[in-house]
């Protein structure tokens, strides 16, 4: 892990470490909400504030160190044994089984090669440049966590920030004496709208569950591109979804899924 951060990420993740305490800063030394509450010794909204942000400061790292479920070999299985019967159909036909033309590693299904950390992912949902690492079947649940925590954060930032403006006589006064605070507001607003993007579309596409990769490159997909384009050939439904992306903490055998689900539908 400590190698992981001093790798290609350390100057991403530095710098979004240093703008958050930056804007943090900034918020606390402005005539803000939060340095009203201090100044009147009350300390809970400060103390609570300084903990979300905290807390999305470690959900940020933990995702961004944490193996998103690399394939380092052929023989790693799923935590549930195939049947006879399943062995059988997947020795005879199964088009997804292939081994990857980068690390020639046998792929699970579900899996791709990620050229950035120069290894397959199981479950790959996309390489995130915002954490310099890939998402994935083990990390992917943390970072809808770690969206939703920092949207808000964001949220309350932005209405922290809003509170601190001053008036001023002129427009030249009001510029200087908000400068700080404008640019965070600038910063704190363009990563809101980043982040409600990004959480909605991997909100839907995990009740649907369908990965960003998946969803994209249906048509270049062995397993998808013969599909019709609304189906899923993992969709459980949307709490069943939900509950097993968020509950479930095994390794899943996808295979194993699609037989039953392929099976069940002929």
């Amino acid at each position: 892990m400590a190698q992981n951060m001093f790798r290609s990420g350390f100057l991403v993740r530095t710098t979004h470490t240093l703008i958050t305490w930056a804007i943090t800063l900034t918020l606390f030394l402005h005539n803000t909400d939060l340095r009203k509450c201090e100044e009147l010794g009350e300390l809970l909204m400060p103390v609570v504030f300084i903990l979300l942000v905290v807390l999305s400061v470690l959900l940020y790292f933990a995702v961004s160190l944490m193996d998103p479920g690399f394939v380092l070999s052929d023989t790693e299985k799923g935590s549930q044994d195939l049947t006879e019967e399943m062995e059988s159909m997947m020795e005879s036909s199964a088009p997804w089984l292939r081994r990857c033309g980068y690390c020639l590693l046998q792929q699970p299904m579900r899996a791709k090669h990620c050229q950035t950390c120069k290894c397959c992912v199981r479950r790959y949902d996309h390489h995130c440049p915002w954490i310099e690492n890939c998402v994935g079947e083990r990390n992917h649940r943390w970072f809808v966590i770690y969206l939703l925590v920092q949207l808000l954060a964001l949220l309350w930032a932005f209405h922290i920030a809003l509170s601190g403006l001053s008036p001023s006589v002129t427009w030249d006064l009001w510029f200087r004496s908000n400068g700080f605070l404008l640019a965070s507001l600038v910063i704190v607003g363009i990563f809101s709208v980043a982040v409600v993007l990004l959480l909605g579309c991997h909100l839907y596409l995990v009740s649907i569950n369908c990965t960003t990769w998946e969803f994209m490159s249906r048509h270049r997909i062995s397993y998808l591109k013969n599909c019709d384009s609304e189906y899923s050939p993992f969709d459980r439904g949307v709490f069943c979804n939900l509950w097993d992306f968020f509950c479930t903490c095994r390794t899943v055998m996808w295979e194993q899924t699609f037989l039953r689900k392929s099976t069940s539908s002929i």
